[in-house]
């Protein structure tokens, strides 16, 4: 499709199509929206934006009300990496993660528990959620923590009703849970997972949350000196004094320095041309830039004339991926701790070399090499069938425009299955020390003081007419399939924003998961199964290994966005039926 067609459809256009049928169609408004992985933290941002706040008080108003109502997914102290453009276009990112303890031994998972990252306090990193929350309303914000924290205290103290995806992810972690006294309390209560329909009630969590909040009522001195205090109190205070406490107790390495010393960062945004697109995605410490980098591999190898989600298109962007988390495995780890060459990942030599990699009738066998500099070794590929633990839940995600114009969007993460809860705080200390490598050789690979390499990726995209994309989803290492295709639904393909989040997903898993024990599965294709059976057999005949996924799976990722359409003066507005998610426009 050629670019100037483009300018006339996409998100907005007037093309209408039933090949995907809504849940809920595209929501149209005018003034502010939020979508958000559940219906009741979007309704709590929405209820901010209403009473004045700005998209950066709504988005954390959601985030932390994401950590209680994905409980088993989000975690009050885990991460949230977050993107905000404001309107007159500065573009910020904060990476809203934590790193390894500073006493922790570096080569301790070599030489101890032989090259695994085990379930435990062990895999705990600095918890940076809170810090990031505040460091944006503080820098960026309008509302007082107890304004946006009210509602997450208010649905952990008061509960509220259980839903399939929570009752299902309970129950597939539930042998996690029973390991520790403190977890099973609250995601098992009566001895066994929650049932759906029944109140999920976190009275420690809510104690949690209220005491930064009577901490910033207590400090007096203004805003920021209200949201230092409410930190401090998390970090510094009693909360920082029970993490420490069970550390010490337990065999941890988390001390007070470490909480009290942290502070997430800004860091760089990474900003790359797509047709009339500047797509704006975070650093090379998460996986976000090879979301930039698919799109100009597929841009290079060129779209035109492939049948949406026909053989051709889903084989194409499967190799394509491959490409791309060859050179995350390769390349990417913390930039604070490893040269992660972007400039050259991005630029127009390499991006035509993975291009030209791509046989359009064979499937490359595993995961691709280096192009340059060393290739990683790779683990023992094994079958679906295969995989070793179910592992943590799948994240969340919330997007906001508001009135003004400025956009947000987040990533909020962290289970609650493998690792303990803090007795008395309802709150487990990022266990993100999972998604680095046990080997500190490894680009990825475990240091005190360094970030785990984040699978959470938020991202806006700003067209060249001035219109606006905050989108972003949960999955892990489906997060960036996932987005690709929305985006190219919606802006090659001219899909209505909704319809492109319902069409049906395809992915790869031909890469070293990004979570221990980082399983392997060479060749393996996932489909939803309303492909249509032809692309399944023409995959095989190319050499994929091809497995069903059922219909709207929340394993193909949940992607929740918004499109600020310059053209219409519209706010559009999707939310995936894939998770209990929900787009509350004005």
């Amino acid at each position: 499709m050629a670019s100037d067609e483009l300018t006339r459809i996409g998100a907005g256009s007037t093309m209408t199509s039933s090949t995907w049928p809504a849940p809920n169609p595209t929501l149209l408004g005018t003034r502010h929206s939020v979508s958000s992985g559940h219906y009741l933290a979007s309704a709590a941002a929405f209820a901010i934006l209403e009473a004045g706040g700005n998209a950066v008080d709504a988005g954390c108003c959601a985030g932390m009300a994401l950590a209680v109502l994905h409980a088993d997914e989000v975690n009050f102290a885990g991460v949230a990496p977050i993107m905000i453009r404001l309107a007159d276009g500065t573009t910020v990112s904060l990476d809203g993660l934590g790193v390894w303890p500073r006493r922790l031994p570096p080569d301790l998972f070599m030489t101890e528990y032989g090259g695994t990252i085990p379930t435990g306090i062990l895999r705990t990193v600095v918890p940076a959620a809170p810090d990031a929350w505040i460091t944006v309303l503080r820098d960026y914000g309008t509302m007082t923590f107890a304004q946006v924290a009210a509602a997450a205290a208010r649905l952990a103290r008061d509960g509220f009703a259980v839903f399939p995806l929570l009752a299902d992810g309970i129950t597939k972690r539930q042998a996690g849970y029973r390991k520790w006294a403190a977890n099973a309390a609250i995601f098992l209560p009566h001895g066994r997972p929650p049932r759906v329909g029944e109140r999920f009630v976190q009275a420690d969590l809510a104690r949690t949350i209220q005491t930064m909040i009577d901490a910033e009522e207590r400090a007096g001195g203004g805003r920021v000196a209200g949201l230092e205090a409410a930190r401090a109190a998390f970090y510094e205070g009693e909360i920082a004094d029970r993490i420490v406490a069970y550390h010490e107790a337990n065999n941890g390495y988390l001390r007070h320095d470490d909480l009290a010393e942290f502070r997430s960062r800004y860091e760089p945004v990474v900003a790359t041309r797509w047709r009339d697109f500047t797509l704006l995605t975070c650093g090379a410490w998460c996986q976000g830039p090879i979301l930039a980098e698919a799109l100009l591999i597929l841009e290079r190898h060129g779209l035109d004339g492939l049948e949406h989600n026909g053989p051709r298109y889903a084989h194409t962007v499967i190799e394509a991926l491959k490409g791309v988390f060859a050179d995350r495995e390769h390349h990417f780890g913390d930039p604070e701790f490893v040269d992660v060459p972007l400039d050259r990942l991005l630029g127009e030599q390499h991006i035509a070399a993975r291009a030209a990699a791509i046989d359009p009738e064979r499937a490359f066998a595993g995961l691709p090499p280096a192009l340059f500099g060393e290739s990683q070794v790779l683990p023992d590929a094994i079958r679906a069938e295969e995989v070793r633990h179910i592992g943590e839940g799948g994240t969340s995600y919330v997007c906001v425009i508001d009135r003004w114009g400025n956009a947000f969007s987040a990533t909020p993460s962290d289970g609650a299955s493998t690792s303990p809860v803090i007795p008395g705080t309802g709150i487990v200390p990022s266990l993100r020390g999972l998604q680095s490598r046990p080997d500190p050789a490894h680009p990825s690979g475990v240091a005190p003081g360094k970030r785990p390499r984040l699978t959470p990726n938020p991202a806006i995209a700003v067209r060249d007419d001035g219109s606006v994309l905050a989108f972003g989803c949960p999955g892990g290492d489906m997060q960036v399939q996932a987005m690709l295709q929305v985006f190219l639904n919606v802006f090659h393909f001219g899909m209505d924003l909704q319809e492109a989040v319902n069409a049906p997903r395809f992915s790869t898993w031909s890469f070293p998961n990004s979570f221990a024990p980082f399983d392997y599965l060479a060749a393996h294709v996932f489909l939803e199964d309303r492909f249509d059976p032809g692309v399944h057999a023409e995959l095989e005949r190319r050499g994929h290994d091809v497995r069903l996924w059922p219909a709207y799976t929340r394993d193909a990722a949940a992607v929740e966005a918004i499109y600020r359409n310059a053209r219409t003066g519209f706010l559009e507005s999707a939310a995936d039926p894939r998770q209990p998610a929900q787009a509350v426009v004005a």
